[in-house]
């Protein structure tokens, strides 16, 4: 699965953003998508994540809330609503595609297999 994400930008604290990755390659029917982003001298944290098929929805820890993900089938689209930004929000977001994850995989980096070029997220205060 080829993944391209966009959407990224500069906002003030308090503002939103709606980030999209769109999918292209083969059919997903059996895939999750999901959302990670990284800060400058962090690791990788676990953002949000959809089951193609179904819809099934998990969210980072206190993300839930002020982020939403979402999917457009015909688009073949997903979608992450970002409200109420926070400077500690700043961070490269990438999109990732994994075949078959149980939902308590959904948040493991590791187990995606494609993953698109990221999209810069920079929240000022």
């Amino acid at each position: 699965v080829q993944l391209q994400a966009s959407g990224g930008g500069l906002v003030q604290a308090g503002g939103s953003l709606r980030l999209s990755c769109t999918a292209s390659g083969r059919t997903f029917s059996d895939y999750v998508f999901g959302w990670f982003r990284q800060a400058p001298g962090r690791e990788r944290e676990f953002v949000a994540a959809i089951r193609w098929s179904g819809g099934t929805t998990r969210y980072g820890d206190s993300l839930k809330g002020r982020f939403a993900i979402s999917k457009d089938m015909a688009r073949k689209t997903v979608y992450l609503q970002m409200n109420s930004l926070k400077p500690e929000d700043t961070a490269i977001y990438y999109c990732a595609a994994a075949p078959r994850l149980i939902f308590s995989n959904f948040g493991e980096s590791s187990l995606y297999n494609d993953w698109g070029q990221g999209t810069q997220v920079t929240v000022s205060s």
